[in-house]
């Protein structure tokens, strides 16, 4: 007995922002979030895992976008330089959709994942829904808590991910931004 084949068509929109171009994940992001996950800088988002998990990782992020219609874009500037990974989530076992953020080393401080996280944040009211999303924000990331702040978000309540207590940032919904 011959199975048929199946084909997925997966249409991820291209953002491109005054200095970023937010775009499809590919395979040749791979060797950057390798390095990326090995850096001090992963340590607020699962980092310090083995190469498959950084692989799975990868395919993970495509798999979210058929399934969800939206997930985390790859970052470039318009130089053509990969510097990280900033979109929209909802894995399972989250509360709502999230947006988040990280940076490569050497791109922080730059102001570039505000104007990623906008632009995400702007296409997922635009294409998915107008209601406002959440980040988690560890307590003890200053950093991507003023990201949050600097995007109209403000601290909520508090919730466990992955057994961690963490900071529940809301964003303005779309009707508030306009």
């Amino acid at each position: 007995m011959q199975s048929a084949a199946h084909q997925i068509t997966l249409t991820i929109p291209v953002i491109e922002t005054e200095r970023l171009i937010l775009r499809e994940p590919r395979e040749a992001d791979f060797a950057a979030m390798l390095a990326f996950n090995d850096s001090p800088r992963a340590a607020f988002v699962g980092g310090g895992r083995d190469r498959q998990w950084v692989w799975r990782g990868l395919l993970a992020n495509i798999g979210h976008w058929v399934l969800r219609g939206f997930g985390f874009f790859s970052v470039d500037t318009k130089d053509g330089e990969f510097i990280g990974r900033i979109g929209m989530l909802y894995h399972d076992g989250w509360d709502e959709p999230e947006l988040g953020w990280h940076l490569f080393d050497g791109y922080e401080g730059q102001g570039y994942a505000v104007e990623a996280a906008r632009a995400a944040r702007d296409d997922y009211h635009a294409r998915i829904t107008r209601k406002s999303p959440i980040s988690y924000i560890d307590p003890e990331n200053p950093r991507s808590e003023a990201v949050a702040r600097r995007l109209g978000a403000t601290p909520e309540r508090e919730a466990e991910v992955f057994g961690k207590l963490i900071r529940v940032w809301r964003h303005p919904a779309a009707e508030a931004l306009a």
